[in-house]
Order: C-alpha cells, then sequence, then structure tokens
C-alpha cells in the first residue's frame, strides 16, 4: 500500500525548511534543532497533511497572524475558532535566546491561569509581523523556527480585513505546507529527524 504521506519525514535535515503555501503567497520557514518537540510536531503534521486547508483565524495588524486551528475546516465552527487542535498539548521549549523577532514561528497556546506550565497547543501556532509589538512574549511563548523569505506575505495577510473578533472576512488559507529539500551533497552532511479554551497570544 503507498504511502499518504506528503513526504517522509526521516529524509529532512536537523534544521528543516518548510514552505507555508498560503492563497496570499509563501512562507518560508526554518524549524530550530534545540526545540525537537515542536519541530517534530510540525513536521508530523505537516507530512500528514494536518494544516491543508486551514484559516488565518487571527490576525491582528501590527502585531502577528495565527493559524493551525483545525476547526477552522467548516466556517460553521467560527464560534469555537481558536479552540481547536490534534488532541493534545505540547511541553513548552522556551529557549534564552529565542526572541519575537519579525517572522518569528511560535506556538500558540491558552492562558497562564488555565495553564501555567506555558504547555504548548498541538497544532496552533503564529507568525510575528510587528516585533516590537511582541516583545512582552519573549519568555511566555515558545518560538520554534523563523522566517527566511516571504515577509512581505506575512505583511500582505496582516493587512487584511478583520472582523470585531480579528478574523478576517476573506478567507486566508494554508494550502499546504511542504519542506524545502536540500541538495543532495548538503544532505550527506546533516542529521536526520527522524478542550473550548482558546489558544491565543497575549496582545499586551
Amino acid at each position: 500500500m503507498a504511502s499518504t504521506l506528503a513526504f517522509d519525514p526521516a529524509q529532512l535535515p536537523e534544521e528543516p525548511v518548510f514552505d507555508i503555501n498560503t492563497n496570499l503567497g509563501t512562507i518560508t520557514v526554518k524549524l530550530y534543532s534545540d526545540t525537537p518537540k515542536h519541530r517534530d510536531n510540525f513536521v508530523k503534521l505537516a507530512s500528514e497533511r494536518f494544516y491543508d486547508g486551514i484559516l488565518f483565524h487571527r490576525i491582528i495588524k501590527g502585531f502577528m497572524i495565527q493559524t493551525g486551528d483545525p476547526l477552522t475546516l467548516d466556517r460553521a465552527n467560527k464560534a469555537k475558532f481558536g479552540t481547536g487542535g490534534p488532541g493534545y498539548e505540547i511541553p513548552a521549549e522556551i529557549v534564552p535566546g529565542h526572541s519575537h523577532i519579525k517572522g518569528a514561528l511560535a506556538a500558540a497556546r491558552k492562558g497562564d491561569q488555565a495553564n501555567p506550565m506555558k504547555n504548548s497547543s498541538g497544532s496552533q501556532f503564529y507568525i510575528v509581523e510587528n516585533p516590537d509589538a511582541c516583545k512582552h512574549l519573549d519568555g511566555e511563548y515558545t518560538i520554534f523556527g523563523e522566517t527566511i523569505e516571504g515577509f512581505e506575505v506575512i505583511d500582505k495577510i496582516a493587512a487584511v480585513q478583520t472582523d470585531e473578533r480579528d478574523c478576517p472576512i476573506e478567507d486566508i488559507r494554508i494550502i499546504n505546507i511542504l519542506p524545502v529539500l536540500p541538495e543532495p551533497a548538503a544532505m550527506a552532511d546533516s542529521t536526520a529527524i527522524g478542550t473550548a479554551v482558546e489558544n491565543t497570544v497575549k496582545t499586551e
């Protein structure tokens, strides 16, 4: 029986690069090796096509753009957008030195009262549009990667019209998330890797 995976995670380097392909363009991100639980989970979900068709459900211009909730596959679930996931959380991997730079890739999570250990959502993530507005998030959320290309797409998504809940009026959708495979010579030198509480990001 043929594999149904979009790609083979075992073929990826220790710090894999992915294209997040959206209907407004492509954001290319590099995942960090020192947040292995988040890296491996992102790789697993992307390989399983978990993110295909999912919306950016929370966009705040001058702050960040958020996606990864499978409930957004059906607009009928709009009242619950931000509460969905794969059914598990990921232990925090908050690494000193990782900060909310422009294009930082970080995991959304429930608030401190419901989640004092700062565990991450199993699938929801956000990408920083304006680092000056995100300094207060340093040390509070797991940053597990960064954008290396497509900063203009981040800005384009951040600029779309939204409703009173910061949800885009028009659908901004992930088409798929696929690895950017290194050249064979580079591969030889790399190490293979083998509830209704909203996951959100504090605005202040």
